[in-house]
């Protein structure tokens, strides 16, 4: 007796297309407990899945160290070695020094809060009888005090909710542990990149027919072309974003420079929310110093954020990516909605990749069905 293919039986395309009706429905009507089950599991691979998003970010200044500066020594392994050891070389001494300048700045703004803030509240006092509204310096004396009053309140939060902390502080350690293990993991797959590489392409050779194979290559060269020009210019924005804001608070005669506008830099890097975040964080900085500081960064910090969201940001993505800066924006909001920060994060690359996956297999195949 002959036996067909299974994908020749005349009920294999409604199988599947009832399949994914009801994988489908299940996604969208429990949508909570799908994706909670989900963070559970990849939750147990974070360190190893962090390690591969560090290995593959590693990975472009890895090459670019082999073309330029190791290119003469002959054998492969040799090149690819003091490559991986330089890019992880200049990933650690980046961290060194960030930590190194940051902290200590970030320590005396906060000893300088503390020695001034009588003066502080003696300020708001002063402006709130100028403006003439007794009622309400009344009740702002009542509620904030001295400074003396202000620390024994946070003295009597952290007695009192000391379980809080440690457990908060033990999160933290666990996540620091994960971090490193997953930073050590990434060095581990650098060195096996090329066996890893071959193993894969071992793998997808066993699973498709050539035809289909080649097509799984291409598409997976243009993500990787997507996810690298977007890690570069996601970098190259955020640097062009922190020396605006380095710039502009030398010349406005404020302190701190180097340490808010690395923040502002590095919160960049995360589309429409990081900004805000790394707002609020500069004018707390500031507000520690000088409060009319904090008031003039917030107001230079709306107007730049605004230009390098809504103009800069989807005009450069949208040139190198390929892709339109509304879908970007739309692509961000939706991903927000749906996954928080990690869906912006990743959105404007998952645009690029659905708008490749329209442009050259969805399209062209419902084109030619209607022909």
């Amino acid at each position: 007796m002959s036996r067909r293919p299974l994908k020749e039986a005349p009920w294999f395309p409604n199988a599947v297309v009832a399949c994914i009706a009801v994988v489908l429905y299940v996604f969208l009507t429990e949508f909570d407990v799908v994706w909670k089950a989900v963070s559970t599991f990849v939750g147990f691979f974070s360190p190893v899945i962090i390690g591969c998003v560090i290995a593959y970010i590693v990975n472009p200044l890895a090459k670019f160290f082999k073309r330029k500066l190791f290119f003469k020594i002959r054998k492969e392994s040799r090149r690819d070695f003091f490559a991986n050891f330089l890019a992880f070389i200049c990933i650690v001494a980046f961290l060194v020094f960030a930590m190194a300048v940051l902290v200590p700045q970030l320590v005396e703004s906060v000893q300088v809060f503390s020695r001034n803030l009588n003066g502080y509240i003696a300020s708001l006092m002063s402006m709130l009888d100028n403006i003439g509204i007794p009622a309400l310096k009344n009740q702002l004396k009542s509620l904030i005090g001295s400074s003396e009053t202000i620390l024994s309140s946070v003295s009597d939060y952290i007695s009192n909710n000391a379980e809080s902390i440690v457990r908060t502080s033990a999160v933290a350690g666990k996540s620091v542990v994960s971090w490193l293990i997953a930073f050590i993991l990434s060095i581990y797959i650098m060195a096996e990149k090329r066996r890893l590489k071959a193993g894969i392409i071992r793998l997808m050779r066993a699973l498709f027919a050539k035809e289909r194979y080649n097509d799984v290559c291409i598409f997976l060269r243009k993500c990787d072309g997507i996810l690298n020009r977007y890690i570069i210019y996601n970098l190259i924005d955020s640097f062009a974003v922190g020396i605006a804001n380095a710039i502009f608070m030398a010349i406005a005669g404020m302190e701190y420079v180097g340490l808010v506008s690395f923040v502002i830099g590095i919160t960049n890097v995360i589309p429409t929310f990081g900004p805000i975040i790394g707002a609020v964080i500069g004018a707390l900085v500031l507000l520690m110093v000088k409060p009319t500081s904090a008031l003039v960064f917030l107001i230079f910090a709306l107007i730049l954020q605004t230009v390098d969201g809504y103009v800069l940001k989807p005009r450069l993505f949208g040139n190198s990516l390929g892709v339109s800066g509304l879908w970007i924006l739309i692509g961000i909001v939706v991903g927000g909605n749906m996954f928080g920060v990690l869906g912006i994060l990743l959105a404007i690359p998952a645009v690029a990749i659905i708008d490749f996956i329209y442009g050259n297999y969805l399209l062209p195949k419902l084109e030619k069905h209607r022909k």
